[in-house]
């Protein structure tokens, strides 16, 4: 029986190792001071009540906080609901309030989110505030002065749960992907074979914490390597960061890679530290990867991965020293640590088909999650009975075994990184009372990768602009799921008057960007 969080009492041995540095208000962590500030969370959890297998939900923008509630809870043996501090009110609620959170861990200014979000249903009973904590929450400054009472990691077997990890499907309605303690422990090996992860190593993070891209960040802190923590995205910033820290594993997604082909001469100084570059959260374009790797000879650790599996706990990338797999720019690498990649027939996975063929990409090994929380449908057709996750996107294996991404099952966008589901943002254009009809898909970009982009049909004598509409959506929904275009139409092509027709959409307006 093992604890996830038992790695940092073994790094705070080492009393000058450095864990954590945030740049944006100039402090540094040791592994000491973070297992100090995870044992005082971790006490005061017990103390408010929580126990193994609770759940507790962390609305926090990416900050030193976000992982000390992680490790905490891991800690505990309760069970972590990260939410991204984008999420609005509607959003939150449906999170809190399916996971059945006892808690939740927040910002003043998420504060009046969260009351707004728990409103109208049975709100989480403790709520810790980071900042000044108003009347009726408990503060996390006042936690951070108490001696722990709760020291030691809470004796916890492979499959007791650890995270409940939301995605959304193809309907539009999140589900929570029930991650492991097993399973964590797996990715983090994984993950740090896969970048070759040493002592020392320097990582700068963009992924939001909230997002299953924070285990590259945990991964290189399991290797004892110092967190570089960035609260969002821009390149001057990235870049300076890069040089400052001598940063040498750099988290990076396809836009990220696309802008740094055009970035300022002298550039490649910033980058002169950096040993391998990880791509992930979309698909990286071989022109882009080329042109990148022909300015700054770079490694990249082009991944594919999904939430159910912990990024690449179980799936593949490209790791140094194997150029076969980059020669064409294509590639999403080899299988990694204990995982396995499988292609089946999409329509009946009984059926593998063999090299060369496509279909849906299916993954085996320990990363893969225990199911859908409260989703017994969705996990019984996801999660196959031989230990096989459907991953519901298309590709390829060549001769060497290398996983090729030759196209989606499902409708969803990936812009940036993000993933936009299109069910959920119609569902929020047809509560506006001039539309009668809505459709969401994604159309290329150049350094986006795709924009969602919304065909609305109006209802007669509405008066309808574009800018209504993103209003409206941007309202009710976080701020990347809103349409960057709205095209009307008279109608929307179905099928036999019902079943829509997505591609016809896609073709037509595929230049609009």
């Amino acid at each position: 029986m093992q604890n996830l969080s038992t790695f940092l009492d073994n790094h705070a041995l080492d009393p000058h190792a450095c864990a954590l540095a945030w740049p944006a208000k100039g402090e540094r962590y040791t592994y000491r001071a973070l297992l100090d500030m995870v044992r005082r969370l971790a006490s005061a959890l017990v103390e408010c009540g929580l126990s193994k297998g609770d759940r507790v939900c962390i609305y926090l923008g990416s900050c030193p906080e976000y992982l000390v509630s992680y490790f905490a809870l891991w800690r505990i043996g309760a069970v972590a609901v990260p939410a991204n501090i984008v999420l609005k009110e509607g959003e939150l609620r449906y999170l809190v309030e399916n996971s059945g959170a006892r808690g939740i861990i927040c910002s003043t200014e998420g504060l009046p989110v969260v009351r707004a979000a728990t409103s109208s249903i049975s709100p989480p009973g403790i709520v810790i505030c980071t900042g000044d904590a108003p009347k009726g929450t408990v503060s996390w400054s006042r936690i951070m002065q108490e001696e722990p009472s709760f020291p030691d990691p809470a004796p916890c077997r492979f499959d007791d749960p650890c995270q409940i990890q939301y995605t959304s499907g193809t309907t539009g309605r999140p589900k929570g992907a029930v991650l492991t303690q097993g399973n964590w422990i797996a990715a983090l090996d994984a993950e740090r074979e896969a970048l070759a992860l040493r002592e020392g190593d320097m990582y700068l993070g963009i992924y939001p914490m909230a997002h299953v891209g924070v285990s590259w960040g945990i991964s290189v802190l399991r290797a004892k390597g110092t967190y570089v923590i960035m609260e969002r995205y821009l390149e001057e910033e990235y870049l300076r960061l890069a040089r400052e820290y001598r940063i040498t594993v750099l988290s990076a997604m396809p836009p990220v890679i696309h802008g740094l082909c055009s970035a300022p001469a002298g550039t490649e100084d910033s980058l002169g530290s950096v040993r391998v570059i990880i791509s992930g959260g979309g698909q990286l374009l071989p022109a882009v990867w080329e042109a990148f790797d022909r300015r700054y000879g770079i490694p990249i650790a082009n991944s594919y991965g999904l939430s159910e599996t912990i990024v690449v706990g179980t799936g593949t990338a490209t790791v140094a020293g194997m150029p076969e797999l980059t020669r064409e720019y294509r590639s999403v690498g080899i299988p990694i640590g204990y995982s396995e990649v499988r292609i089946v027939d999409s329509s009946d996975p009984g059926i593998v088909l063999g090299t060369g063929e496509t279909g849906e990409i299916a993954l085996r090994g320990p990363s893969v999650a225990a199911g859908y929380w409260d989703m017994p449908r969705e996990t019984a057709e996801t999660f196959l009975p031989e230990g096989w996750f459907l991953t519901g996107d298309m590709g390829h294996l060549d001769e060497g075994g290398a996983l090729f991404i030759t196209d989606r099952k499902k409708d969803m966008i990936v812009m940036s990184g993000w993933k936009i589901y299109p069910t959920e943002v119609e569902n929020i254009l047809l509560q506006h009372p001039d539309i009668a009809d809505a459709a969401v898909f994604g159309v290329p970009d150049e350094r986006k990768g795709e924009i969602p982009v919304a065909a609305v049909v109006a209802r007669a004598g509405g008066h309808l602009d574009g800018d209504e509409v993103a209003a409206f959506c941007r309202s009710r929904m976080a701020g990347y799921k809103v349409p960057r275009r709205v095209v009307f139409v008279g109608s929307l092509p179905r099928v036999h008057g019902w079943k829509l027709l997505r591609r016809t959409l896609r073709e037509e307006f595929s230049k609009i960007s």
